[in-house]
């Protein structure tokens, strides 16, 4: 296979984003490192440099970590701190790993990270079983609407690979997921640090009959975690060439957030509510018959209307909720504790305006789950249910419906600092 032929296969792989959660120490870095070892994505200087690391910390092993946790705190602390994202791919898939904190003071990083991922990695030291910050990163993956979740019970080789362990910590798991939104969830016991049912499957789990880790986020079916339903399609940009060549194109560039749009498609624009139809579609230097989310795209109308970032096409045949007054779950990622009546920025898919925080409803303990509408005090790390208004009328889904026009972000006015990230109700 020639070089082109090399980079058009690797850009047409499928992309799966996934996001490991876990305790302390449950071992989530170690695992993602061993999954980079294991299936060779590790260049030879990377791993000169985590063993000559290990060697210095007078570690009898290679520590696989190192490759995740690279600032300097989290290799003094042994800990993770910051979100770390790593990229690598398998004949099968491209991937973006997001290996997040299992703090509670870092629930806004597993929320960053978390936030586009099609899988959840939640990690449960076989040794401590289901504890409160397993079920609060369960919480996190249901709120975020994360369509995949892979329970992976590590650290099998600190309890004698027992079946029996394995299976009371996956009963006691679906006992409480029951009252999440979670859809789609699978066990696989491991053991990180050794490679067990990781890559490579485990000759001392026999009783184990299904897949490893790297087979079932080549194979997880991620296609329908789109709408393919509802044509969305927000204006980034306005492409107006005015060359000879291109002398009358106009064109709307963009990202298909949920649905499909097709070459002769009638469309409305919002605000304005005019309806077109699709005349062409442009990706590069090819013209497209249909894009797809999550596809980027230049999409061309017949009719010349008035249309600007921030504007969204949309299907004529399916409507959107449209209104200033909006309830959303917010995860406060300020230092500063959210103001009740306060006025800051919001960015909505390409749409820029203010708006002002009308109610706190009530905050969510997240180790317990419970609504608390005593101390409506929303502050770092805090996730809560809040109603704001905006300046003008936004155009949006439920988040259930769609996590891309369903999502939103908070924008400090005065530092323009991002304060909060909120899912719509």
């Amino acid at each position: 296979m020639d070089k082109d032929a090399t980079s058009t296969a690797y850009l047409d792989m499928e992309l799966l984003r996934f996001t490991t959660a876990g305790s302390v120490d449950d071992g989530k870095s170690t695992l993602i490192g061993r999954l980079l070892y294991d299936s060779k994505a590790i260049f030879q200087d990377q791993l000169d440099a985590i063993e000559l690391a290990s060697v210095k910390k007078g570690e009898e092993y290679i520590n696989l970590a190192l490759l995740t946790d690279g600032l300097r705190a989290e290799r003094e602390q042994g800990i993770t701190i910051d979100v770390a994202y790593r990229y690598f791919n398998t004949p099968k898939r491209k991937f973006i790993i997001a290996d997040t904190p299992g703090h509670i003071q870092y629930t806004r990083n597993m929320v960053t990270g978390a936030s586009t991922a099609n899988v959840a990695v939640i990690l449960v030291d076989a040794r401590h079983g289901v504890i409160e910050q397993t079920i609060r990163h369960a919480y996190i993956a249901s709120l975020l609407r994360i369509p995949h979740v892979i329970v992976c019970v590590n650290k099998m080789d600190l309890v004698d690979y027992r079946e029996d362990i394995f299976d009371s910590i996956q009963k006691r798991f679906m006992d409480f997921s029951t009252n999440l939104d979670i859809q789609d969830v699978r066990f696989i016991p491991i053991s990180a640090l050794n490679g067990d049912n990781v890559v490579d499957r485990s000759v001392k789990m026999n009783w184990y009959e299904g897949p490893t880790l790297m087979y079932q986020l080549e194979n997880v079916y991620i296609t329908n975690d789109y709408n393919l339903l509802d044509a969305r399609f927000p204006v980034q940009y306005v492409i107006r060439p005015q060359s000879t060549e291109y002398h009358d194109y106009r064109g709307y560039a963009g990202r298909v957030a949920s649905g499909t749009l097709k070459v002769g498609d009638k469309v409305k624009v919002l605000p304005s509510g005019f309806t077109s139809t699709i005349k062409r579609i442009d990706f590069g230097k090819e013209t497209l018959e249909m894009v797809t989310a999550p596809q980027s795209a230049i999409i061309s109308l017949e009719d010349d209307l008035d249309i600007s970032r921030g504007c969204m096409v949309i299907s004529a045949e399916n409507g959107i909720r449209q209104s200033q007054d909006i309830d959303l779950m917010v995860c406060w990622l300020g230092e500063k504790p959210m103001i009740p009546g306060g006025k800051y920025i919001v960015k909505h898919t390409t749409s820029d305006l203010r708006c002002m925080i009308k109610e706190v409803k009530y905050k969510v303990d997240i180790n317990t789950l419970e609504k608390d509408y005593e101390n409506r005090t929303i502050e770092l790390n805090d996730i809560g249910c809040i109603s704001i208004r905006t300046t003008k009328p936004l155009f949006f889904d439920s988040y259930r419906q769609n996590r891309f026009t369903g999502s939103l972000v908070i924008i400090d006015e005065g530092t323009n600092v991002t304060v909060g990230a909120g899912m719509i109700i």
